[in-house]
Formats: structure tokens, C-alpha cells, sequence
């Protein structure tokens, strides 16, 4: 017993699972002796009962798009609308990055339904400038070096414009509190808050 005890903790672990499989009584699948239905892509097409056509006024423009009904407004302004700007970052709402203006309320759009924003305002951070002309936060985002790799970047500017617009920048230690929601892995938060507080100041 000991001997076939010995010899087992030797095998490689490949080999041992080809032997596990074997004694059970199992084929080892092989990547190249799958099953043709497990190889191959089975996603079935979204029965039209489930599908929904959403109209939205999007950065000034209407769209219009048939999605799923459960697409995330995120994956439709960035899949269906062609607009990544907005980022898809921990898609479950703690970091801020997929960040967007709803009827002018900053929303974590990985969180919320397309289908629940029916005839809705969305602003993104496309929608921020004016032609060759830069949002004052965004161009304050630039003066203060408010950014390093620029991931955060588009959720902390649309959060940032709300956070004026809401009338928390009487402090900077309330400005901290009120973008609080959004996450920079880089750290460069002391230059977000110096661009938010000028950019208020100059409103």
C-alpha cells in the first residue's frame, strides 16, 4: 500500500489527472476532443421578448438602440452607442470610473439598466466639450496634473462637474467627501481636489 502510495506522489500533475480520470471511469477531454457543441459558441439569440428599444437623448443627440433588457446603460453607451469614453472599471459600482450625468445626477451607469432610463438626458464625458474647446474641469484636470494613467479620469471629471453643480466645494475637505465614490489607482487625488476647488471658484 505504501509503495503505490509513494510511487502516486511521484506522477507529474498532468499525469495524475489523466490516472484520476481513468480510474473513474472518465475520458479526459483534450482541447482537441472536445465535443463540437462545447468547442463551438452556442450563445443563442435574445428571444424578442426579451429585448427592448431604449430612447435616449445622449450628449444632445438622439439615439436609439434595441438591447437586452439586461444591458447596463455602461454596456449600452459603450457597445451599442459607440461611446467608451465612459470606463468600465470594477462594473459593480465601487470605483466611480464608469461615472455619468442622468438628468443631470451622477449615476454609476455599470449599476443601472438601459431599459430604466427610457426618453432619459445622458451626458458623458464626450459631451463635455464644445468643439476644440474643453470643459473648465477638464481643462483644470489638465492645469493641476489631476491625472496619471487617465483610467479614473473620465468618471472623476463627470463626478467633479456634478460635485459643483451640487454645491459641495465649500471646503476641500467636503469636495473629499463628495468624491469620495470614485477611485484613482494612481493616487492623484490632492491634484483632483485642486482642480475641482479652482474650477468652482471660477464658476
Amino acid at each position: 500500500m505504501s509503495e503505490t502510495f509513494d510511487e502516486a506522489t511521484t506522477l507529474k500533475r498532468r499525469t495524475f489527472v489523466a490516472a484520476s480520470t481513468a480510474v473513474a471511469g472518465l475520458p479526459l477531454l483534450t482541447s482537441d476532443r472536445l465535443p463540437a457543441a462545447a468547442s463551438a459558441s452556442t450563445a443563442a439569440p435574445t428571444p424578442s421578448n426579451q429585448l427592448s428599444t431604449v430612447r435616449l437623448t445622449v450628449n444632445g443627440e438622439q439615439r436609439i438602440a434595441q438591447v437586452d433588457n439586461r444591458t447596463s446603460l455602461l454596456d449600452l453607451l459603450r457597445e451599442h452607442l459607440d461611446l467608451p469614453g465612459t470606463k468600465k472599471g470594477c462594473d459593480q459600482g465601487a470605483c466611480g470610473a464608469c461615472t455619468v450625468l442622468v438628468d443631470d445626477r451622477r449615476v454609476n451607469a455599470c449599476l443601472t439598466l438601459a431599459v430604466m432610463h427610457q426618453d432619459a438626458r445622458v451626458t458623458t464625458i464626450e459631451g463635455l466639450a464644445r468643439g476644440e474647446q474643453l470643459h473648465p474641469l477638464q481643462q483644470a484636470f489638465i492645469d493641476h496634473d489631476g491625472l496619471q494613467c487617465g483610467y479614473c479620469t473620465p468618471g472623476q471629471v463627470m463626478s467633479g462637474v456634478a460635485c459643483i453643480a451640487e454645491g459641495h466645494t465649500g471646503s476641500r475637505a467636503e469636495i473629499r467627501e463628495w468624491m469620495s465614490g470614485n477611485l484613482c489607482r494612481c493616487g492623484a487625488y490632492t491634484n483632483i481636489v485642486s482642480a475641482i476647488e479652482q474650477t468652482a471658484k471660477e464658476a
